[in-house]
């Protein structure tokens, strides 16, 4: 039988091994949504930690599909036909949680759940599709809890607010013709940024000398009903009505919703089992198309748009943690992510080893470093149709089974 003192000891390697795995899920997910901090057994806990993740996807075979000089950027098969396509990126997060007598425990946090940054640059087969596109998310949280004796353990219900903010930005080469001529780079660009709000409720069941914990938690959507930016467009003169301006634009947009169950248990003195599986609903994410603000007419599809087409996305994941001394433990942990990739775009599944050690000098410090390492598969990307509307149809390739790795560190104060 564990002991409330296993417990307490390995319990946060849930958090620990799992810090670096969902960096580079599928969609838009970097940290996404995490309140285990709230189940922390001490009064009042502060935390502050980084994760760097390196994806290392490299597309190949790139071909030029569209080499119309005004709606395809011209023909661009004489560049290479190789790219790096993605960018090293952080992720940091903060939290302080407090408890309140025996029943009630409150978390507020900083966080940046979702976001993506692709960047293969300009002097590629492919830059009339994109030069670099950079989503970014910032998450204020609140969530409290409230427990109470259940048989032999304690159920808890949880609820939360949050507060997200959202900007971007995508370029392109939108034609060649402004190079020849000398008016021009041809460079297309598209600002946005947005903000809203959302919820969150959930269930816990602990039966804490067993170190057993399974709690289910839904995410909300967060409406960005207000995707406001511009179109600058002054080096593409050439273009009809838009070009060599600045035009104000908008659109709308959700940040998906998601429900994540978690299961933990002592399954030996100082050995702890866990496992997850979350639902994200990526296919909210479609083509967000944006239009004028000005007066002017809006063509079809929008003066842009960012054409994502995701489909759902599923995360599962699973482990072991051990408590080697009063000092020192680790976990080890293996996931599996679907991708939100449908024939356009780069988003296959993954499958991430991560690794994790907690030391303990004390009973109030806590530090934590975990790594990862995982594989994103193989694929291709093209033109597709959906709702009688043709995507991907300006360039095509594809991309063998690619490294990624991350590295995490983060240092818990409990008082």
């Amino acid at each position: 039988m564990a002991s409330r003192r296993f417990s307490k000891g390995i319990t946060s390697l849930v958090l620990l091994s799992s810090l670096a795995s969902p960096s580079f899920a599928g969609g838009l997910e970097r940290g996404g949504y995490n309140i285990d901090q709230l189940f922390d057994t001490s009064p009042f806990t502060f935390q502050s930690g980084v994760t760097y993740v390196t994806p290392q996807r490299r597309l190949k075979d790139v071909r030029d599909t569209d080499t119309s000089i005004f709606s395809g950027g011209g023909n661009l098969n004489s560049r290479p036909n190789t790219a790096d396509d993605t960018s090293n990126y952080t992720i940091p997060y903060i939290g302080f949680k407090a408890g309140f007598g025996d029943a009630i425990d409150c978390l507020v946090d900083y966080s940046e759940p979702f976001g993506g940054h692709n960047d293969p640059g300009v002097n590629w087969a492919g830059a009339n599709n994109n030069i670099e596109t950079e989503i970014k998310t910032r998450n204020y949280g609140g969530t409290c809890s409230y427990r109470f004796d259940v048989g032999p353990g304690q159920l808890r219900f949880i609820g939360g607010a949050f507060y997200q903010e959202v900007e971007g930005f995508k370029e392109r080469l939108v034609s060649t013709l402004p190079l020849l001529l000398g008016t021009g780079t041809g460079v297309g660009r598209l600002d946005i940024d947005d903000s809203g709000w959302g919820w969150r409720a959930g269930l816990a069941y602990e039966i804490p000398e067993y170190a057993m914990r399974a709690s289910l938690v839904y995410n909300s959507r967060v409406n960005y009903d207000n995707l406001t930016g511009t179109v600058d467009l002054r080096q593409v003169p050439i273009v009809p009505l838009y070009g060599g301006q600045v035009t104000p634009v908008s659109g709308s947009a959700e940040a998906p919703d998601s429900l994540e169950l978690k299961l933990q248990s002592g399954i030996a003195p100082d050995w702890l089992a866990f496992g997850s599986v979350k639902w994200t609903n990526w296919s909210v994410l479609q083509s967000v198309a944006f239009c004028p603000t000005n007066g002017l007419p809006c063509p079809a599809g929008g003066l842009t748009s960012l054409d994502l087409l995701y489909q759902d996305g599923w995360t599962i994941s699973g482990g072991v943690g051990h408590k080697f001394n009063d000092q020192w433990a680790g976990a080890v942990s293996l996931t599996w992510d679907r991708g939100t990739s449908q024939g356009y775009g780069a988003q296959t599944d993954s499958w991430t080893l991560g690794l994790g050690a907690a030391f303990t000098p004390t009973e109030h410090i806590e530090w934590r470093v975990a790594g990862a390492v995982g594989v994103l598969t193989s694929g291709s990307s093209g033109a597709v149709t959906q709702n009688g509307v043709t995507f991907g149809d300006d360039v095509s390739y594809s991309f063998g089974n690619d490294l990624v790795a991350a590295l995490s560190t983060s240092l818990k104060i409990k008082f």
